[in-house]
């Protein structure tokens, strides 16, 4: 596999974002140079148990650096900036003021420059000290996760950084597809606190704007738990997801209670939620009799979507990573990880090199001078010219191929009239609002801008010849059904090669194309019980709990990092190429810390709640007016270093008990937390809300308040960002919808279209693409085969 093999990216970031956008880029082949001040990048002494490294740089760092190259210097170095100029990518997250990436484009024409941030460049933000808890608070993912009335809980692992670091790769791999063939460099301005928006909300701005009550401005936060989802076994915990209604009648089957089925509460996640306790109780008398493992046995059957809670140890065990060889040992021996995400032609990746030692390549980087076009024309998105068919449903799918519209691919959204996109069909909690509800699904507003929509019935031949006839002239077909379904219908990767041997087939199954697990069913929610994201989510003294969603949009994101792969590999080979990139194995790669930490060091990583073994203190802390069920005041603290300690001992006024010598370095207060934490909850329940955030943010101490996520899109620096753009939607209307996290210099707006109604461009897709002419098309329809209203609505 060829790869990236071509390209040069220069590193200098720090943390995980940034670290796995280029291990992303490096495992592809790029030559990816780490540049370092001399005393090193502070993750190469991480541990997140605080195991000592000792002579050896710490495991994470090890498994993020992996076939990198590491050198030394500060960014206006002159052999650092010889660097900068034989690159076709720099990757950097500096404060704000301390480099001009601008200035670096126009010295380098052709340059790709990514900038990730916690907020973006610009906005009233930029520059606002920001840890991974706080952004996570400010953006409002907190305030949809926990129990009525009590604390909310941020999603555990350091989620938002890693999912961060793989849509960063996608916006910069887009980037340099566009430079090396046209010559137009840019500056990719990335932003984390956008990132968790998309990622942890569920889209709950936009609900409320569909429900057409705008974002509330006070009132309890939406937090909930998903029900059923992780449940107690005889042994320990099994994990659920019923998203349709079909998995919900199966699992009262399962559960042997069919005699709930006319309970209209209890049909819908909402009821199950008001009932909370005694739903609980009823699922929990069922399942406490078996163990996991009958649990699981008995669900697979009937394809209710389950898998263990497992964690850092347990997760090498489970019987489908095994099967797949899915555990890598790292090049030293010393350690076990994840391989990267996704196949192409079913082929290994290349063997993985040891991270590097800091500076170990100073002087010993080869002079290059990039492979760019002379810049011509205008600066076309990325994927102008690109075709691709998306048979993909719910998130996961469509978050990717989401992605590649915004980018400019022309993205046909393929669904039917007798089984519609599910995702479209949650628009049925809005069908006493919108007569055409299917219209109204918040997630299918969001993932499915910018996209053409077909609906036609894949299980008549004659939907069939026409799907053969648009593969023949579409660059690539995404799916991420089980793989029984696409070979049900005889698309499988042989006969797509044999109808267009230029086409790239991206297979997204939740567990891949073989092993003991191919065929069961698994979304998000699957995918953090299996791989240990659920197990660190949560507070200490409960159970492990989902994080409600990441998943779909970081499997979303491996996915189109693996297609613009695989266009440089169709470039080299001249030929087509066959992607396989699961759900599981994207997860696994974003849990990876508690596997490495588990296999290095022998130590498990546990729920913390609020708190992170990369800050002290850290935590919600009630205000002044607090009321957890009418009016909450939660503000988020997080403190990562001695200069924020110092400045919060100041705000503080410098009481006695904080200039203890005990609580010197984030050690000695994590084991002083529960007495910290007693004295911020006393100081800050005397203070308005807004006033501590400021003289907070002013003393340069990381602090958020945990936001309402149903009011997104008022958020100031989005607003300044231009995050949300109007939706002008032929049914609902005008919306505001998230775009991506993210700003091109040469790009002014991503949404061009709203998500297509369904069946909207039928006839203008088989037209203009499959060659059909009118007649057979209004055959077509009045058949059946293609149509715009779901069967039976």
């Amino acid at each position: 596999m060829q790869g990236l093999a071509d390209f040069r990216v220069v590193d200098f970031s720090s943390g995980i974002a940034g670290s796995y956008c280029t291990k992303l880029l490096a495992d592809a082949g790029a030559d990816v140079v780490k540049v370092e001040p001399a005393q090193g990048d502070p993750l190469r002494r991480w541990s997140a148990s605080g195991a000592d490294p000792g002579a050896q740089d710490g495991a994470l760092f090890r498994f993020l650096h992996q076939n990198k190259r590491s050198v030394t210097g500060l960014p206006d170095d002159d052999a650092i900036l010889e660097l900068v100029a034989s690159a076709d990518l720099v990757v950097e997250g500096f404060r704000c003021g301390e480099i001009d990436p601008a200035a670096w484009c126009d010295r380098f024409p052709g340059l790709v420059v990514l900038s990730i941030t916690p907020f973006g460049r610009g906005g009233p933000w930029d520059g606002r000290p920001a840890t991974e808890f706080t952004i996570q608070a400010g953006c409002g993912s907190i305030g949809t996760r926990g129990l009525a009335g009590q604390e909310p809980f941020q999603a555990g692992g350091r989620t938002t950084e890693w999912v961060g670091g793989t849509f960063a790769s996608v916006a910069a791999l887009a980037a340099l597809h566009r430079a090396r063939r046209s010559g137009h460099g840019e500056q990719v301005d990335f932003s984390l606190h956008e990132v968790m928006t998309i990622a942890g909300t569920n889209y709950m701005d936009l609900v409320s704007r569909v429900l057409g009550v705008g974002p509330p401005a006070e009132g309890p936060l939406p937090a909930t738990v998903e029900t059923p989802s992780i449940e107690t076994t005889r042994d320990g915990y099994v994990g659920f997801c019923t998203n349709t209604p079909q998995q919900f009648s199966d699992f009262l089957v399962m559960i042997e209670r069919t005699d709930l089925a006319d309970d209209a509460d209890l049909a819908f996640i909402a009821g199950r939620t008001a009932r909370y306790d005694e739903w609980t109780a009823i699922v929990r008398t069922w399942t406490e009799t078996k163990t996991t493992a009958e649990v699981i046995e008995l669900a697979s059957l009937l394809r209710i979507p389950v898998a263990p809670i497992c964690n850092g140890e347990t997760v090498q065990q489970h019987e489908q990573l095994v099967a797949r060889g899915v555990f890598r040992e790292d090049p030293t021996g010393s350690f076990v990880h994840p391989r990267p995400p996704y196949r192409i032609d079913d082929r290994e990746a290349p063997a993985f090199r040891p991270a590097p030692r800091l500076g170990e390549h100073d002087g010993r980087i080869e002079s290059r001078t990039p492979s760019r076009a002379v810049p011509h024309g205008a600066a076309e998105l990325p994927l102008a010219g690109v075709r691709i068919l998306d048979l993909t449903a719910w998130w996961a799918g469509p978050s990717a191929t989401h992605m590649l519209a915004a980018l400019g691919a022309d993205v046909v959204h393929v669904e039917s009239t007798r089984r519609p996109d599910g995702m479209r069909m949650v628009g049925g909690m809005f069908a006493s609002l919108h007569s055409e509800w299917w219209e109204a699904s918040h997630f299918f507003l969001a993932a499915n801008a910018n996209k053409r929509g077909l609906a036609i019935d894949l299980t008549d031949p004659r939907g069939i010849e026409a799907m053969e006839r648009l593969i023949r002239r579409s660059d690539a077909v995404f799916d991420n059904f089980t793989p029984r379904v696409l070979d049900g219908f005889g698309l499988t990767w042989e006969r797509i090669h044999e109808l267009n041997p230029g086409a790239i087939f991206v297979r997204m199954p939740a567990f891949g194309l073989s092993g003991p697990w191919r065929d069961n069913t698994g979304f998000a929610q699957t995918m953090e019980q299996l791989t240990g994201l659920a197990w660190l989510t949560g507070h200490r003294d409960d159970q492990p709990r989902i994080q409600r969603g990441p998943c779909d949009p970081l499997s979303g994101m491996h996915a189109a990092f693996a297609f613009l792969v695989a266009l440089q590999e169709r470039a080299t080979r001249g030929r087509g190429v066959h992607v396989e990139c699961t759900m599981v194995e994207g997860a696994l790669n974003a849990a990876a810390e508690q596997l490495v930490e588990f296999s290095a060091y022998g130590n498990l990583l546990e729920r913390e709640g609020n708190r992170s073994p990369g800050a002290a203190p850290q935590g919600l802390y009630a205000c002044r007016g607090h009321d957890p069920t009418t009016s909450p005041r939660w503000l988020a603290l997080s403190v990562e270093d001695e200069r924020q300690w110092r400045a919060l001992v100041e705000v503080l006024g410098r009481p006695a008990w904080a200039t203890e010598s005990a609580l010197d370095g984030r050690a000695g207060r994590r084991a002083a937390h529960d007495a910290l934490d007693a004295k911020l909850s006393s100081w800050l329940s005397t203070r308005e809300r807004e006033e501590a955030l400021k003289v907070l943010l002013d003393a340069g101490v990381p602090a958020a308040p945990v936001a309402d996520p149903r009011a997104c899109s008022e958020d100031p620096q989005m607003s300044a960002r231009g995050f949300y753009e109007t939706s002008d939607h032929p049914v609902l209307g005008s919306l505001p919808v998230p775009t991506v996290p993210f700003r091109y210099a040469s790009v002014e707006r991503w949404m061009r279209a709203p998500a297509p109604t369904l069946g909207q461009h039928n006839h203008e897709v088989l037209r203009e693409v499959a060659g059909m002419d009118d007649d057979t098309i209004a055959a077509l329809a009045q058949a059946g085969v293609i149509g715009t209203r779901p069967d039976g609505a």
